[in-house]
């Protein structure tokens, strides 16, 4: 199993002045290698890994850059390659790839080799990386298994991160957890559960709007190309990041909550490209985030043995979960009516249902299908005769 790691890390002005340098010399033979691919009849992976050691001789400073960042690229560049074809299967329509420009590449990797760790008995750790030297970073969390691969990732905000993914060897057993829930997300409440329990939308966009629209009527004033102009471009992107800071900080705590409270967990199965066409819930769909959200549920739930299901989202609003009789309701009719007798909050209503529709799947899935015993043939003669003749 892999685990992904992310750290900040505090370069100095040399370093940074280095980390910026072979970003764009990454970018450089990116680009090159997607030019010769762009040039190529039968497509040859080995043919433009090996064209990078040509690349050196001829660029004799690309030998400051550790060998397997610069080889990581071509193993990019077809990755690139598979998720286009990928959604052209799909039915999208799609074009080729495209050359990367300066504030449209921001990652390097090392690979394998090339970089480690050292702990000290002080506030900041180093992290070695060949070529560039030891950066200070706050290891916050314990790195448990093997390094097999860092990330170096560049922010608009002027930040750089680091993201490292370890591999570990553990046995994952299904949680003796027996509770089961169903999860229903909306945009006032974004949680209501079939437990009654719910959490208000914490709405992070909203709060800092003001502000943010003000960092950017000033940004629009700007001179193009002005340090002016970069400086309230770098405050509009950190007030972009901590709005995403936020939202992840909320849906990290409440996806911890339902996986360590709950062995079994129903979610909707969402469209969420086809929700966002609504241009007036466009906004709030997308501050609220669901597909983060089942991310993180899921690749929890599945390092601690629990179960998510999806389900078919459609009617479970409008059935009622008592009686099972379709009750209609507007957007704005936020409380279930039923002729049964049953009055909760429509997100609740929702919620059961489906929690129903999941364990239904669950035992449809798993219930055996009853197979006859095979017969002998005296019995299949015996049954042949037995069968009335007909007129």
């Amino acid at each position: 199993m892999l685990i992904s790691y992310k750290f900040r890390l505090y370069p100095t002005r040399e370093q940074e002045q280095k980390l910026q340098w072979t970003l764009n010399k990454c970018r450089y033979v990116y680009n090159f290698l997607l030019n010769e691919l762009n040039q190529q009849k039968i497509i040859d992976k080995a043919q433009l890994q090996e064209m990078i050691v040509d690349l050196k001789r001829i660029e004799p400073d690309l030998k400051d850059v550790h060998s397997k960042v610069l080889q990581y690229e071509n193993y990019r560049l077809f990755s690139n390659l598979r998720s286009l074809s990928q959604t052209k299967k799909n039915g999208r329509k799609v074009g080729g790839l495209r050359f990367k420009g300066k504030n449209w590449f921001k990652t390097f990797s090392y690979n394998q080799s090339g970089f480690a760790i050292m702990q000290n008995q002080t506030r900041y750790d180093k992290l070695w990386l060949s070529k560039i030297g030891e950066i200070p970073f706050i290891m916050h969390r314990t790195i448990e298994g093997k390094i097999k691969q860092i990330t170096i990732k560049h922010c608009p905000s002027g930040k750089w991160y680091a993201s490292i993914i370890a591999e570990i060897k553990e046995e994952i057993k299904p949680t003796e957890n027996t509770n089961k829930v169903g999860i229903d997300l909306g945009i006032m409440n974004y949680i209501y559960d079939s437990d009654g329990n719910h959490f208000d939308n914490p709405r992070h966009l909203d709060k800092s709007l003001e502000k943010l629209q003000k960092r950017q009527r000033r940004l629009s004033r700007k001179k193009k190309g002005s340090k002016n102009r970069i400086k309230q471009k770098i405050g509009v992107a950190r007030i972009h990041e901590k709005i995403t800071n936020q939202r992840d900080d909320f849906l990290h705590k409440l996806s911890r909550y339902y996986v360590d409270n709950y062995g079994f967990i129903a979610v909707e199965d969402l469209q969420i490209k086809n929700m966002v066409r609504n241009n007036h819930l466009a906004k709030a769909i997308s501050d609220a985030s669901w597909s983060r959200f089942i991310q993180m549920l899921c690749y929890k739930a599945e390092r601690a043995g629990c179960t998510v299901v999806k389900v078919e989202p459609r009617r479970t609003t409008q059935i009622c979960s008592g009686c099972g009789k379709e009750v209609h309701k507007e957007l704005w009719d936020r409380t279930h009516k039923c002729n049964c007798g049953l009055e909760i909050d429509r997100d609740y209503n929702s919620a059961i249902n489906i929690l129903k529709r999941a364990l239904l799947s669950e035992r449809q899935e798993y219930t055996p299908v009853e197979i006859e015993p095979l017969l002998s043939d005296e019995q299949v003669r015996s049954k042949k005769q037995e069968a009335p003749c007909e007129s």
